[in-house]
């Protein structure tokens, strides 16, 4: 089969590569029919990640049609038309019994590798590192997805591939990310990054009863697609992030929640830490670049939440504990529960209350992966969100 491998840091290509087969009886096989390029993805593609190994499979963002079933499962057949969670998570242990499925504790076989770096080990991830399990990834033309009995979400004839697609991450990560923030009527809410991820959670904060989202980027193309989707807009570029939301909030009291999509890549302007993120990044002295983190702690408002969905991979160094304790935030984070959200974001796109196809931008055949990982890294040509097709 054609899939997108990583070959090292910058380098991602089409190869041909062995078809997937059954390998445990909870397994199926999906022939894909539409996967995407994530934020995340960007990360492996530029060397922020550990343990990748030179022709790994991306890709966590896939749907498509069972072509195979394991013996164990029941709930799905030749033919079914699914989208899968990125997390792969059993449903049996501690954690998914709670709802926590992308804390899985039976589902990363390289779980030590991860202990060793987090104290805990996570759910195993399609198409991340080998610490997060080294599954391959649905940037291919067909899957294997273990614990298909518990992951996949079957998709009704009424729903397309362009809004069903997002399900197996973004919608659900923005939804969370929203719902993290703990937003209360009225709220205002500042959102720094209007990537895809950010767009949903711009979305969800809004369904949720914020009273004004402030949406923080320097893409022309991302400020115009948050402003359509009901947010106020701050181009990080041209203005002071802080003495904006100071500016914008009654008695300069800061936002009530603070959303950080941006995660371990963070650019930043006029920043001498931001400045230091970088050359340190350049010569491997840290994974993360922190700098949104670090805005959002000094802007939320005392005794306010800084949820945070983007993606960190490792240490840094130079965040502003003092803040974080003395204003007394609340932080919530972590990786998505997906299976938690699935069904009832279904419901929310089958009733019209949100159609997620709105923030493709770039549908294109799966063998242009390659030059749409660069572009979309790059904030070339307007690219925010890449569709593909595998053919």
């Amino acid at each position: 089969m054609r899939a997108l491998c990583w070959h090292g840091h910058g380098d991602v290509r089409v190869d041909n590569v062995p078809d997937p087969k059954i390998e445990h009886p909870r397994d199926a096989i999906i022939k894909i029919s539409a996967c995407a390029i994530c934020g995340s993805d960007l990360h492996l593609y530029d060397g922020y990640q550990p343990t990748m190994k030179s022709g790994d499979i991306l890709g966590h963002e896939n749907m498509g049609v069972v072509v195979e079933v394991g013996p164990q499962v029941s709930n799905l057949k030749i033919g079914d038309r699914v989208v899968v969670p990125f997390t792969i998570s059993c449903g049996e242990c501690w954690f998914c019994k709670k709802g926590l499925f992308s804390a899985c504790e039976r589902t990363n076989p390289n779980a030590e590798l991860a202990i060793k770096a987090m104290g805990h080990s996570p759910a195993g991830l399609f198409g991340f590192s080998h610490m997060l399990g080294g599954y391959s990834g649905g940037q291919a033309e067909y899957l294997r997805v273990p614990m298909a009995d518990v992951g996949p979400i079957k998709v009704p004839d009424s729903v397309t591939d362009e809004q069903a697609l997002f399900l197996s991450d973004i919608f659900p990560t923005g939804f969370m990310a929203a719902e993290n923030a703990q937003i209360e009527d009225g709220d205002t809410v500042a959102v720094w990054g209007c990537g895809p991820v950010g767009q949903f959670a711009i979305r969800s904060a809004l369904m949720m009863g914020a009273g004004r989202v402030i949406a923080i980027d320097e893409v022309p193309e991302r400020l115009a697609m948050a402003q359509a989707g009901g947010a106020e807009t701050l181009d990080f570029s041209k203005v002071d992030v802080y003495e904006e939301l100071m500016s914008r909030t009654p008695n300069r009291r800061g936002p009530d929640s603070c959303i950080d999509a941006v995660g371990c890549e963070a650019a930043g302007h006029g920043g001498a830490d931001a400045v230091v993120d970088k050359v340190k990044a350049a010569v491997k002295l840290t994974t993360d670049r922190v700098h949104v983190l670090r805005q959002a702690i000094r802007a939320c408002r005392m005794g306010g939440t800084v949820s945070i969905p983007g993606v960190y991979v490792g240490l840094a160094d130079k965040i502003p504990l003092g803040a974080l304790m003395n204003k007394g935030l609340t932080i919530r984070t972590g990786q998505t529960h997906v299976q938690a959200y699935t069904k009832p974001l279904l419901e929310m796109i089958e009733a019209g209350k949100i159609d997620p196809s709105f923030v493709i931008t770039h549908p294109v055949s799966l063998e242009d992966a390659p030059t749409m990982y660069k572009k979309f890294r790059d904030k070339e040509d307007g690219v925010i969100k890449v569709f593909m097709r595998p053919g």
